[in-house]
């Protein structure tokens, strides 16, 4: 069995992140003990480099493995090259136990709000999916921006300008798992064989309607995945269950 934390949409600043709130998710979230936390994106607020050596004080609370993507607003303000000095890499691969792998994506650019993965990336992604697909392993995909619109988020603006050839490439390569930030709002949706789930925020007290500061919990078995939606300091209720992709 493998447990993920993914938590995403920290926003740390002075003005829109709840210290309070992120103190209790940490909390919560070594007390589950997970193999890892998945964060991805908006770690910042304004992408400043005193909020970015901020938030790797707050990030080295957590007892897991952090694996992070940047997003949109730590692109900003030359955040996208503070975020490599600081945090790590922007793209990443991970694998764990020989059947496990783990890719993260930068879909940022810098200033904007719109996401863009951009062909070099995308090729290096497709290939690393092939390998994945050969090797039958369990696959993961983290970015920042969601690549299907997301429910009660109002008008869409921000989505990926490659979202339909991204879409094709997860799809047809059979990735178990997308997951993405972005819109403060927690969904799920089934694409062929893929889950594409969107966290909501972890400690931004930017929510939408009656949405609470919330993260995922991931429980991968051998044969099935189980989704759970935490809200911090609130209710934790089973968000969807499926079956594994077996080959």
């Amino acid at each position: 069995m493998t447990l993920i934390a993914h938590i995403s949409d920290l926003h740390v600043s002075n003005s829109t992140f709840d210290e309070e709130v992120f103190m209790n998710a940490v909390a919560e979230i070594n007390n589950l003990d997970p193999d890892m936390v998945i964060l991805t994106g908006d770690i910042t607020e304004s992408g400043y480099y005193v909020e970015f050596q901020q938030a790797t004080k707050y990030l080295e609370m957590f007892d897991a493995p952090l694996f992070a993507v940047p997003g949109n607003h730590d692109a900003r303000n030359l955040g996208y090259q503070t975020f490599e000095e600081l945090i790590g890499e922007k793209s990443w691969k991970l694998t764990m136990d020989g059947k496990f792998t783990v890719m993260g994506i930068d879909s940022s650019s810098p200033d904007e709000d719109k996401g863009h993965v951009g062909t070099p990336q995308h090729m290096w992604l497709e290939h690393q999916l092939d390998e994945c697909v050969i090797n039958e392993h369990f696959t993961i995909v983290a970015l920042h921006h969601h690549v299907v619109p997301i429910p009660q988020t109002g008008r869409e603006r921000n989505v990926l300008s490659d979202a339909g050839d991204i879409l094709k490439t997860l799809t047809t390569h059979e990735v178990d798992l997308v997951l993405s930030g972005h819109k403060h709002v927690p969904n799920i949706w089934k694409i062929n064989d893929t889950l594409i789930v969107n966290a909501g925020s972890l400690s931004s007290n930017k929510l939408r309607g009656k949405n609470k500061n919330s993260y995922n919990v991931y429980n991968i078995t051998d044969s099935e995945i189980e989704i759970f939606l935490n809200e911090v300091g609130g209710e934790r209720f089973l968000f969807g269950k499926y079956p594994r992709n077996l080959i």
